[in-house]
């Protein structure tokens, strides 16, 4: 595990164990991760969510799109209670874990939203709009920057070799108001290395945007 964020992590040891408890004992009653093994979930789920941290502005307005069992985002608020933090899935079982884990851990700054992405109604109002291992970038940009302020900031969780794809996302992301995207690398653990894509808004998306009846995906831009 990359050793700046094992220091982050042990020092809210705490709460990251009450969040790994909640998640193995929600997981029993339906699917939220693949992963339960301990030492798993604190490199493929915490530490993976934490690369992104640096990225985020000191007490950012933070919107996080499918957020399923809460990643990115929710370890990057244990370590940032500064940053106020927006949680949207579209699951409602997935929204009641992520309140239990809310309560249980007694975060504040945080709400949570049952909705389809596109639904949303805060445009432009986030300083930062993350998103992990939800959908290809051209859609996945869809359904995030509309959310983003112009002058703020989306940031792409991707694997590692990622520039096709983001190479592919560059007309979406023109349309919708963004910057050229910068892929940023960075080192998970020993065998690892994560992709950031990082795009900042430049200018207002047009209001049509993000389109209905799943058309993100079935018509990327």
């Amino acid at each position: 595990m990359n050793e700046k964020i094992r220091d982050v992590i042990k020092n809210h040891e705490r709460e990251y164990e009450k969040y790994y408890s909640l998640l193995v004992e929600w997981n029993g009653k339906f699917n939220l991760t693949a992963i339960t093994d301990r030492s798993e979930v604190y490199v493929k789920h915490f530490a993976d969510s934490l690369l992104g941290e640096p990225f985020i502005p000191e007490n950012a307005r933070v919107l996080d799109v499918g957020t399923g069992a809460g990643f990115p985002s929710l370890p990057v608020k244990i370590a940032r209670p500064d940053i106020k933090l927006t949680l949207n899935d579209s699951l409602l079982k997935r929204i009641g874990f992520l309140r239990e884990v809310i309560s249980e851990l007694g975060l504040t700054g945080v709400e949570t939203i049952h909705s389809r992405a596109e639904d949303l109604t805060d445009r432009e109002y986030y300083d930062c709009v993350v998103s992990r291992a939800v959908a290809p970038l051209n859609v996945l940009c869809e359904y995030c920057l509309p959310f983003v302020k112009p002058g703020g900031t989306f940031i792409a969780y991707k694997a590692d070799e990622c520039e096709e794809e983001t190479a592919a996302a560059a007309n979406a992301i023109a349309v919708l108001g963004g910057n050229a995207a910068r892929i940023e690398k960075v080192r998970l653990d020993e065998n690892t290395v994560r992709s950031l894509v990082i795009i900042e808004k430049r200018r207002p998306t047009p209001g049509k945007y993000p389109r209905g009846k799943n058309l993100p995906r079935k018509s990327p831009l």
